[in-house]
This record gives C-alpha cells, structure tokens and sequence, in this order.
C-alpha cells in the first residue's frame, strides 16, 4: 500500500509517500519558512509525489497528525488530506502528534518523551516505552506543567526528550490506528485556542 502522509502540526512542515508493504520511504520532503503552511503544503506535496513519479490516484491510504499542535498547523494538514481523501474516495489515519514523535526513535531502547510546547510553562506531551520496534504508551496525550513533568521523569530512567515531527514517523505509526473516512476525521488539540482562552478568563 502506498500512503501519503502530511504533517504541519509545528513551524516545520513534511510530506512522505511511504510503501507499507517494505516499510520504505519513496519520497520524502519538508520546508520551515516563515510562509504559511497553506501556502506551502500543497505546492510540497505536489513536488514529493512528482518526484516519485507518482500522482495523487497512485496513493492508497492517507496519513495525517491530527492533533495535538498548532491550531492552524494542524487545522491546515486536516483539511488538506480530508479534501484529497474525500475526492478519491480513499481510507484515511488520523495520527496523534505526540504518537509520531516517539517514532522517531524506533529501533532505541528507552523512554521516549514526547513534548510540544503549548506555552505559559505547559507542554502537550505523552510518554511512551520504546523497545527496538516496539512502541508502548505509558500515558494518554496530555497538557502538562514544566515542574509537574520534570518530576514525573525522574522515575524513569534512560529518558529522550524529541520534539520533532516528521511526515516518515507519521507514516510508520499510521498503521497502529484503524482507517477513517474523509467525514470522520476530526483533529484534536487537548486545549482551546488562546483567543479563547483569554476571552475566558476576561469574562470570569
């Protein structure tokens, strides 16, 4: 199965056409400007599948992180994969950033924890146990203090701290979650966006 997968869930954002079936990378790219995602996510992916000589019709399955991160970044990568599944009428994984992060470290023996900085002293973060291939989570997705997880970590030893993303390790968890349909997918951000929050605790 080819699976095509888009990440802009932080600053940086990637795109992978990844082959199931021989857990191999066909293409692969990413930029980090300061211009917007919705600028350049498409454009990139348009050059990561021209490059590998393929097209969109070509794409089996689609992959994308759909939460935690930021809200735009998130809501952009969502929206762009819902579209492109919804035309081909093709299955889609809605990936957690988090989940994706450890996969980063694939293939190491440790505690893998997984951070995003969700500002004022707060991380959105999961820790999960990594044993050569095999990736165990040991917390749900969550918003965490700064003291709070620093003294959750020391009773674990052997720790790695990543931070981040990439559209292969979204692609090499994507098969760990079952596949969606284009209206099923929902991303999800564990806080409401900072507008809201500060209207919040204006009218409190």
């Amino acid at each position: 199965m080819l699976l095509l997968g888009l990440d802009s869930s932080t600053k940086a954002a990637s795109c992978a056409v990844f082959c199931t079936d021989t857990q191999s990378i066909i293409s692969y790219g990413g930029v980090n400007t300061k211009i917007t995602h919705s600028e350049t996510l498409l454009p990139l992916t348009e050059n990561i599948l021209k490059a590998a000589k393929l097209t969109l019709n070509d794409i089996d399955a689609f992959a994308v992180t759909a939460g935690p991160g930021s809200f735009t970044g998130v809501r952009i990568a969502a929206s762009a994969v819902k579209g492109m599944a919804f035309a081909l009428n093709k299955p889609l994984y809605a990936v957690s950033t988090l989940h994706a992060l450890a996969y980063n470290l694939r293939g190491q023996s440790c505690i893998a924890c997984c951070n995003m900085d969700a500002r004022r002293e707060q991380f959105y973060n999961a820790l999960f146990r990594v044993e050569n291939e095999v990736i165990t989570r040991l917390t749900e997705d969550r918003a965490i203090g700064k003291a709070e997880l620093e003294a959750e970590l020391q009773a674990h030893k052997n720790v790695i701290t990543v931070d981040e993303v990439s559209a292969i390790s979204l692609c090499r968890a994507a098969l760990e979650y079952p596949p969606i349909t284009a209206k099923e997918l929902m991303p999800f951000y564990l806080r409401a966006p900072q507008a809201e929050r500060e209207r919040i605790e204006k009218t409190s």
